[in-house]
């Protein structure tokens, strides 16, 4: 692997000559917006990576709450996993369709559970189409395993702790939604929520660490993370729409070796949605020299 490229980001190359191995499995973890007008269940029984489990991250979710995708809790995770077939101790690669959209939030769900062997494919589906690689119809059936959990709560943010950051100012808050609806010049996508942004956020929209579903070079994302704002010396909490773009800026963080970080699950589904929490419009405050 290339000194400048993330370790937890994999190429097709590599991903093709593993497949088949006995430890590996793949993901197929692509979800959409209803405006990119993909139907990801679709794609999948059309043709997937060979051995690819099909992981619907709104199934595998907790299912307490109105919160789209919210992460799980740990036994519920380990059984979904373990009836899939995951174990984790296996090497685990993620993909999505467009490449670096939806996968990172399942790489950060696996570790967060207590992986350790998990990454992202560079360049999704999309990419692996365009190479002429490999599909297959056939839905994988892998024997029942035993997936045993080490959930690392430390690293999930709740709304109380989400005001706390806030109000204190405790921890930098990145925010990967689109400039537009960070600054409340575009509306939400989802009905009955108000626009804008959390007191003191930075805006990294999420696609602006990958060029074509490839993610960027380390140089090149510690240059668009400090761009935005965000000193790499201090803590970071990541925050999106619906906590899953949140996920590829927890990756660019820790691909350049920053570990103190944690993810908003919530995110704007659920700050946006309440009339209790501060909101501010408009461009980020410009970084002080």
């Amino acid at each position: 692997m290339s000194e400048t490229k993330s370790r937890f980001v994999v190429s097709a190359d590599w991903l093709q000559a593993e497949l088949g191995k006995p430890d590996l499995r793949v993901l197929d973890a692509s979800f959409y917006l209803p405006a990119q007008k993909r139907d990801a269940d679709a794609e999948y029984a059309a043709g997937h990576i060979p051995g690819a489990i099909r992981f619907d991250q709104d199934k595998i979710a907790d299912h307490s709450t109105s919160l789209p995708h919210t992460i799980p809790s740990p036994d519920y995770f380990a059984t979904e996993a373990g009836r899939l077939g995951i174990s984790e101790n296996d090497r685990i690669v993620v993909y999505d369709g467009i490449g670096l959209f939806a996968s990172p939030r399942v790489w950060w769900l696996f570790r967060v559970m207590g992986a350790k062997n998990v990454f992202v494919l560079d360049g999704g589906l999309d990419g692996w189409k365009a190479e002429g690689r490999p599909l297959e119809t056939t839905v994988p059936s892998y024997s029942p395993a035993r997936f045993t959990p080490d959930f690392d709560e430390s690293r999930v943010v709740t709304l109380d702790r989400m005001r706390d950051i806030v109000s204190s100012g405790a921890m930098q808050i990145a925010d990967a939604r689109s400039a537009g609806r960070f600054a409340a010049a575009e509306p939400e996508p989802r009905a009955g929520m108000r626009s804008g942004h959390m007191p003191g956020a930075r805006n990294l929209p999420s696609g602006v660490f990958a060029n074509q579903g490839r993610f960027k070079s380390l140089p090149e994302l510690r240059q668009t993370i400090e761009d935005a704002g965000i000193d790499l010396s201090k803590p970071v909490v990541t925050s999106c729409g619906s906590g899953i773009t949140a996920a590829i800026i927890t990756l660019a963080l820790e691909s350049l070796g920053h570990h103190d970080n944690k993810l908003y699950d919530g995110s704007w589904s659920e700050w946006g949605s309440r009339d209790d929490t501060p909101i501010v419009t408009g461009p980020p405050t410009p970084v002080k020299a």
